[in-house]
């Protein structure tokens, strides 16, 4: 990366390039090309910790007789992942002019309903599914993914749709309660982030000294092809010639090189990072879907730099007439 000098008007903008993998509601995993470190390493932080999603944030409890205390079953709400696509668009409790930033309007707040009574003898499980939401946009998550699988067959009960177990009650016990679910940033509290894991890694560049390789034995080169801990070398049955399978197997151990040196050969194999050339994997918690998540981290950082672009007008351009004025 980098690269040019300072001198007049030269532009540093770079147009990166981007091609998917893989893409499932949950996962993704792309290749980032030419842009630098820099902007990776914004990407994988806004969308760990500044994606804005909704989450349980308020819980009034009625009536508990479980066996967990309160605040315990509010801090369990609150990490229930709820579908969180309109998100964006939502205003945060504190912006929120519609309801003096108490939360409870439907611009910036959804509310939940929840009443458990168990009068079997058997353990009676309360789960993400009894969360009653007056905004059918935002449910738990797993519950939405059972709907929009077979609405038909939705069954609450039935063991594989049974949801996020919250509390288990007993006989006569009984929970009732109503939850504020509003919109915030993993920032904030882990519960808002949509992201369960974001890494990138640099894309290796491997070169084979092939004049140095034809000096080995097949024995020889089986063997420094087997030193690699992930199969990122093999041996070409029909020219027994060394090739790489898969670059992105490598782990960065250096035990090929280390092989090499060992076997008498340095200089055999040459790996380093390309500077310029990511290869994300993003998972989702399932609030957002994985791709929808690396749009919105895309927008959010605009959002953050068209921020720093209008303070650099204001504030930088009276500091610069500080520095070079009557200096």
């Amino acid at each position: 990366g980098g690269g040019g000098g300072g001198g007049g008007g030269a532009s540093y903008q770079r147009f990166p390039k981007v091609r998917i993998r893989e893409l499932r509601d949950e996962y993704a995993k792309f290749e980032l090309r030419e842009t630098d470190a820099s902007v990776a390493n914004a990407l994988r932080r806004v969308m760990l910790a500044e994606v804005p999603t909704v989450a349980i944030d308020l819980v009034e409890v009625e009536v508990n007789s479980s066996v967990l205390n309160d605040e315990f079953i509010a801090h369990r709400l609150g990490l229930v992942p709820l579908t969180s696509d309109a998100a964006m668009a939502m205003r945060f409790s504190r912006d929120c002019d519609a309801c003096d930033g108490d939360g409870q309007c439907e611009y910036c707040s959804v509310e939940f309903h929840l009443a458990v009574r168990c009068d079997a003898d058997q353990t009676l499980d309360v789960t993400s599914a009894d969360l009653r939401s007056t905004d059918p946009k935002v449910c738990p998550v797993d519950v939405a993914r059972a709907l929009d699988a077979d609405p038909t067959s939705y069954d609450s009960t039935a063991a594989d749709q049974r949801g996020i177990i919250i509390v288990k009650l007993r006989r006569g016990q009984e929970l009732r309660l109503r939850a504020i679910a509003r919109k915030g940033i993993g920032k904030d509290h882990a519960k808002w982030s949509p992201a369960a894991t974001v890494t990138f890694m640099y894309e290796p560049s491997i070169h084979i000294n092939e004049e140095m390789m034809e000096t080995l034995t097949l024995e020889e080169k089986s063997s420094w092809v087997e030193s690699s801990p992930t199969k990122v070398f093999d041996i070409d049955p029909n020219t027994q010639q060394v090739v790489v399978i898969d670059p992105e197997a490598y782990t960065y151990d250096d035990e090929v090189i280390k092989k090499a040196e060992a076997m008498g050969k340095p200089g055999l194999v040459e790996i380093y990072p390309k500077e310029d050339s990511f290869i994300f994997t993003v998972e989702s918690t399932g609030a957002i879907k994985a791709s929808q998540l690396v749009i919105n981290a895309i927008e959010v950082l605009r959002q953050k730099l068209d921020a720093v672009r209008l303070q650099e007008d204001t504030d930088l351009g009276e500091l610069s007439a500080h520095l070079h004025g009557g200096g």
